[in-house]
């Protein structure tokens, strides 16, 4: 039986239709309130999951916030280039092996929070995200899902000016501001999705869809890259994945988010998104105008 897991005020809740349950209430204490600690305990929520019916729901998705259904990562790694389209927009080729990032886990936030921004030039990136389940090392691909607690939507957010100012780009700290990793509105269970390798993912700004691809687009799927990385660290528990984004970012045509947008992410089978973006203060750069994806290229090109 599969389960969607959220956050609400902090608590660990189970998601059915349009409630929510309190996980420490319908475990009657055999389970806590930290959605950190429950992702230890996946067969245990698998099984209230399938017994909700039997208990009062807690309360209304509709009357409450929810924050991020993992909200302390130990660690957050992201993928860049993973879709075909993606690649071929940005006028690289595509890469031999996962072309990976971090973004430092402080960045994290919940479904609906604000997207904080510093400079003119912040970019959307829609991500379907993988949830670690089970510690893992040298994870074979055949046995990878096994190792995934489940899939959330997740925002790879981006200030260009900080991401492509040097040659060769430092990624990290350009996808790492406070509230650039927007994930939610729950998390998941392989196991509720009839095909978790091919889900439809939608970004739209203001309404207007700015992103729009299948995950079956992948240049590298996501069996594939929990091996790579279980062989270079030890995957832990609640560890994220951003596992790429498809074309049509701002970075291209020079669309970026403005004060006041309203950012829109859907992932089929995972939920929606909404999260505004307000212009809070300049960064020490914000005034540079950023490469675009292809004035980066050539530079790097002619520095060789």
């Amino acid at each position: 039986m599969g389960f969607k897991l959220a956050n609400v005020g902090g608590r660990a809740a189970l998601v059915s239709r349009e409630y929510y349950y309190d996980i420490e209430t319908v475990s009657n204490g055999k389970l806590g309130s930290d959605p950190m600690a429950v992702l230890e305990s996946l067969g245990i929520l698998s099984n209230l999951a399938s017994s909700l019916e039997s208990f009062t729901p807690t309360g209304k998705l509709d009357d409450v916030e929810l924050g991020p259904p993992v909200p302390r990562p130990r660690n957050c790694f992201a993928v860049g280039l993973n879709y075909r389209n993606h690649a071929k927009e940005s006028q690289l080729p595509i890469p031999d092996v996962p072309m990976v990032f971090a973004k430092h886990s402080t960045c994290i936030t919940g479904p609906t929070s604000n997207v904080q921004m510093r400079s003119d030039y912040v970019d959307y990136e829609a991500e379907l995200v993988v949830v670690v389940g089970t510690v893992g090392k040298n994870i074979a691909v055949e046995s990878a899902w096994n190792h995934v607690a489940g899939l959330c939507i997740g925002q790879d957010i981006s200030d260009r000016t900080v991401q492509l100012s040097g040659a060769p780009p430092q990624f990290n700290l350009g996808k790492s501001f406070d509230t650039f990793g927007p994930i939610g509105p729950w998390l998941v269970s392989p196991d509720e999705l009839e095909n978790p390798s091919s889900l439809q993912l939608v970004c739209k700004v203001n309404g207007q869809t700015r992103q729009m691809d299948n995950t079956r687009d992948f240049i590298f799927g996501i069996p594939a890259i929990i091996s790579y990385l279980s062989e270079i660290v030890t995957l832990q528990v609640g560890d994220l994945i951003f596992t790429g984004t498809p074309a049509g970012v701002a970075a291209v045509d020079g669309n970026y988010l403005q004060n006041g947008d309203l950012l829109t992410t859907s992932i089929e089978g995972l939920g929606t998104m909404n999260n505004r973006c307000v212009r809070i203060s300049d960064h020490s750069n914000a005034d540079v105008v950023p490469k675009t994806y292809s004035k980066m290229i050539a530079a790097m090109r002619d520095k060789k």
